[in-house]
């Protein structure tokens, strides 16, 4: 977890594959203490306890995450829905990585990783979808 990268206090900033980790317990759950938080990802790799508690604190201190006291700890919730950090962080990509095009970005996913046949039917169902609401540029 010493990844960590400074958000800067940008709120288009996309958070650093740790923060992204702790983002991910405190969505998953809606709430969430730094217990649990860390007992969580402790899970998957050793992380110290007080790393994932200053982590914390400075996800708070640049307004991706709220607190309020429960008993002796804080309940943490996030400020921005998951939807908006991952929007925003492919919104970024797309604009870094393949200047703007998103069939550039579709291109890549299925050379490097693929997609599985039900992948396949739920990806055409959205861009139906999407062109029958107006929603995609033809």
């Amino acid at each position: 977890m010493a990844d960590e990268e400074d958000l800067g206090g940008d709120p288009g900033a996309s958070p650093s594959r740790a923060q992204l980790a702790i983002m991910q317990v405190v969505w998953d759950r809606g709430e969430a203490t730094v217990a649990d938080v860390w007992k969580t990802l402790a899970d998957a790799r050793p992380v110290a306890r007080n790393t994932i508690q200053t982590m914390m604190t400075r996800l708070e201190e640049k307004g991706w995450l709220r607190s309020r006291p429960e008993g002796r700890a804080f309940l943490y919730r996030a400020v921005r829905t998951r939807e908006q950090v991952l929007g925003g962080m492919v919104s970024r990509l797309l604009d870094s990585a393949f200047g703007g095009s998103a069939e550039g970005l579709i291109l890549t996913l299925l050379k490097e990783r693929g997609v599985s046949p039900d992948e396949a039917r739920r990806i055409r169902k959205m861009i139906d979808d999407a062109r029958k609401t107006g929603r995609s540029e033809e």
